[in-house]
């Protein structure tokens, strides 16, 4: 008989499932575990399977857009490198975890309906893992059986066409067997919903530029792609799902019908998963600040709210003096600016400066302010009313994923296989949520009779609107294969504010955002000033200690004189 040793963090609350805390403080020690007490105990059983969701969905990607063009940082040369642990995944511990129990369930006596809902997880899981996985490098080796610690893993690369086949073999007994949607203390579970939505999600990269750059557009996987997205989504209306009336809503009513697949937390049992207290202003905060700060070109990407971009609006003058009139609703509840309103720790009219002068050095961008300040700060996923010593509090779900994703995979997938009619659906249907103004023509800003090509950078720039801090962007960029022609040598700028002249700081008065001249200033001026990312970005490496360990493992091309063709074509 096999005993297995594994690290198991389940005691830990913060790690659990709704309504799994009070069984779980009840059973013995999971450090070493007898595989006929797991598999035939529901209370162990289920104990394990938190352990696995635990590892996989680690919460809100914080920062995730300093790598790309939403928030204050500099990817700079020299980053990533073979030698370093930025832009690595390689998850074969946890592979290895759900692998044990593949292999060892079926022997325990647990009732056949919960075996097989808690293997269908596990092969999610396993799924999202070598997604995961092949997103960062293209693909690896393929291992379906549980390896002892004392086994070598001396196995090659599997190409990167088996290990998309595998991801969706795994998916599709997932599928099979999930429940249709898990409700009440099974809420955050993987059901068959997430299960298609995700299907779709892992279709929309196997067919993109990055994976195929010899045939970005015209490859048969972008058909399967639309197939995937297009049943996802008809399954998910049939269940309830769509679309939030309020966009701000999606983060502050946990479980609502846009929400597919979440990180669920509670407080006090798990918190802080959106990290508040590292993104809030430091004056509203303790020891953390600075976390996903826009950069100017995000605000200027915001449209007026007619849907026309700044400038362009028939409708709404636009000037930097004045940059935060009438633009697009998902404006105010994403980017808090100069002036406005953010009434942190329940401060009923309170109003946040990133002025020096009333900013100060805590949270003002200017001459002599913190480094790293870029004159706005997000209120997406922050609870203000917290004070600020329990601003480590909060417990707003991560929404890994939800249904304005679905439409986006399909809007793509239609415009890609010749289905333009129903990716402008998606556009519409996305600004009229948002609250965008019709117009007389109800195309909500958007221009009649776009070409593919038009199409397809209307869907991305929305995207980017709809989906800002929620870690798409980047990773958007890199499937699109335009990372070296977007955000390679880009500068990152911030918004400085300046009290007019006249006006007294000292005196007490509440100032407005028209109170103040603003001034487009560059943020960083020395070191590293430029983003750096070469189209050797699209597949990262493989770390060296890895390839050292295995020699039978080839790094990607462009990496350590490496061989491995990380493509499908």
């Amino acid at each position: 008989m096999k005993i297995y040793i594994i690290s198991l963090s389940l005691l830990v609350l913060g790690l659990l499932l709704p309504g799994c805390a009070e069984d779980v403080l009840e059973v013995k020690n999971l450090s070493v575990y007898n595989p006929e007490d797991v598999w035939n105990d529901p209370t162990l059983s289920n104990a394990y399977l938190v352990d696995l969701y635990a590892s996989t969905f680690t919460g809100w990607p914080l920062n995730d857009g300093n790598n790309a063009d939403e928030s204050v940082g500099i990817l700079g040369e020299g980053f990533v490198q073979t030698t370093n642990g930025s832009f690595k995944h390689w998850p074969f511990t946890q592979i290895r975890k759900v692998n044990v129990l593949l292999d060892e369930i079926d022997q325990g006596m647990l009732p056949d309906l919960e075996k097989n809902e808690i293997k269908a997880q596990a092969y999610f899981l396993r799924a999202f893992h070598y997604f995961k996985t092949v997103i960062y490098h293209g693909g690896v080796p393929i291992i379906r059986e549980p390896q002892l610690l004392t086994d070598d893993l001396m196995v090659p690369r599997n190409s990167t066409q088996e290990c998309f086949d595998f991801i969706l073999e795994d998916l599709e007994m997932a599928i099979s067997a999930l429940p249709e949607k898990f409700t009440g203390n099974d809420f955050g579970r993987v059901d068959k919903g997430a299960a298609l939505a995700f299907k779709g999600r892992v279709l929309l990269y196997m067919a993109s530029p990055q994976f195929n750059p010899s045939n970005p557009y015209g490859n048969s996987h972008w058909e399967r792609a639309y197939m995937a997205n297009n049943e996802a989504k008809e399954f998910l209306d049939a269940g309830g799902y769509g679309l939030l009336d309020n966009y701000s809503d999606i983060w502050m009513q946990p479980g609502n019908r846009e929400v597919i697949l979440a990180t669920v937390y509670q407080n006090p049992v798990k918190v802080n998963g959106r990290q508040e207290h590292c993104v809030r202003p430091l004056s509203q905060s303790r020891n953390c600040t600075g976390g996903d700060q826009p950069i100017w070109s995000l605000v200027e990407a915001y449209p007026m709210k007619d849907g026309f971009f700044p400038g362009e609006s028939p409708n709404y003058a636009y000037d930097v003096q004045s940059f935060w009139e009438n633009r697009d609703p998902r404006f105010y509840e994403t980017i808090v600016y100069n002036g406005s309103l953010y009434e942190l720790g329940g401060q009923t009219g309170r109003r946040q400066y990133t002025d020096i002068q009333l900013g100060g050095i805590d949270d003002g961008f200017g001459p002599g302010s913190n480094s790293g300040r870029s004159g706005f700060f997000t209120k997406k996923g922050i609870q203000v009313e917290l004070p600020i010593e329990q601003a480590e509090l909060n417990d707003v779900d991560w929404v890994e994923i939800r249904y304005a994703e679905v439409l986006f995979n399909l809007a793509e997938s239609a415009n890609e296989t010749g289905r333009p009619e129903e990716a402008l659906e998606v556009l519409l249907q996305i600004r009229e949520r948002a609250g965008i103004e019709p117009g007389i023509d109800s195309m909500y800003g958007l221009r009649v009779g776009m070409t593919q090509d038009e199409l397809r950078e209307a869907i991305y720039h929305e995207k980017r609107i709809e989906f800002t801090f929620e870690g798409k962007r980047f990773w958007d960029l890199r499937r699109a294969r335009k990372l070296h022609t977007e955000i390679d040598g880009m500068r990152k700028f911030g918004l400085q504010a300046k009290l007019k002249d006249g006006l007294d700081p000292v005196g007490g008065d509440e100032f407005l955002p028209e109170d103040f001249d603003y001034e487009v200033t560059e943020l960083f001026n020395t070191g590293q000033t430029e983003m750096f990312t070469p189209e050797s970005y699209y597949f990262f490496p493989i770390h060296r200690d890895e390839i050292e360990k295995n020699p039978n493992l080839e790094q990607n091309i462009g990496w350590d004189g490496g061989t491995f063709d990380p493509t499908l074509n």
